[in-house]
């Protein structure tokens, strides 16, 4: 067995969420250098339309599937058209947001709102990739969670409580979705210099800080995460399900 047949995509279907930039994009290209047809999503078409662009130009195929993954009219509609396509062999839950505020802050609706996108969504979009992917008997779904979900912070309970919740939906989608040929499998990203993280990447306290606090003593680039999930993604990894990857320069070992 060559290394490129576990790790070649050549012919799959793949939709990763919020890969207009960041994260996503760098996910979506290398998926798309192995051979994906990746579809970009976001609510930007402009910006999807770029970053497809950009992709199809240095990597390989790569559409825009614009929709609002917290809204389930636009998702269906988007996963209709997938099938209409060839179906989907490969979801990666990217999107996420932030909201870090003291615990009395949060009111009921933010925390409807967080919850609702962070893990809400990510459930309901993986129900409906299971629905395509079972009918080929075969299927990848990596979610992106964070190591917040595996470490406890002040000042960030609502998005902890939310990233938690995507590692035990990734073990309990593991348990119930193995005998229909599709794994379930969670990156977990510490700090990565992305556009939502760059005024803490400026500032001093908080370098010095992952200094101390990490194994690697830096920041992680959006690339060094792709690799990982190309892994889950890929034949690669056909024994592996379940499972939480921490990619965080040794961030939550150290801690």
């Amino acid at each position: 067995m060559s290394i490129e047949s576990v790790f070649t995509l050549s012919g799959q279907n793949a939709l990763v969420t919020g890969s207009s930039d960041g994260l996503g994009l760098a996910a979506a290209h290398l998926l798309a250098r192995a051979g994906a047809h990746v579809h970009v999503n976001g609510r930007n078409s402009e910006r999807c339309e770029s970053a497809a662009a950009q992709i199809r130009k240095e990597s390989g195929r790569a559409s825009v599937l614009v929709f609002d993954i917290a809204d389930d009219t636009s998702s269906k509609t988007a996963f209709d058209q997938l099938e209409i396509e060839g179906g989907l062999d490969i979801l990666v839950n990217n999107v996420g947001i932030r909201d870090r505020r003291s615990l009395q802050d949060f009111t009921r609706a933010d925390l409807r709102f967080l919850i609702d996108v962070n893990l809400v969504a990510p459930f309901r979009l993986a129900q409906r990739a299971a629905v395509s992917m079972a009918q080929g008997g075969y299927g990848r779904i990596v979610n992106v969670s964070s190591i917040a979900g595996l470490i406890g912070q002040p000042n960030d309970a609502a998005y902890i409580t939310a990233k938690a919740g995507l590692l035990g939906m990734t073990r309990a989608l593991a348990a119930e979705l193995g005998t229909a040929g599709i794994n379930v499998n969670a990156v977990a990203p510490g700090f990565f210099n992305t556009k939502p993280n760059a005024a803490a990447f400026g500032d001093p306290s908080v370098n010095a800080k992952l200094e101390a606090a990490s194994a690697l003593g830096r920041w992680g680039e959006p690339h060094e995460l792709a690799p990982a999930i190309l892994f889950l993604a890929s034949p690669a990894s056909s024994y592996v399900t379940g499972q939480v990857l921490a990619v965080d320069g040794g961030y939550s070992a150290h801690y």
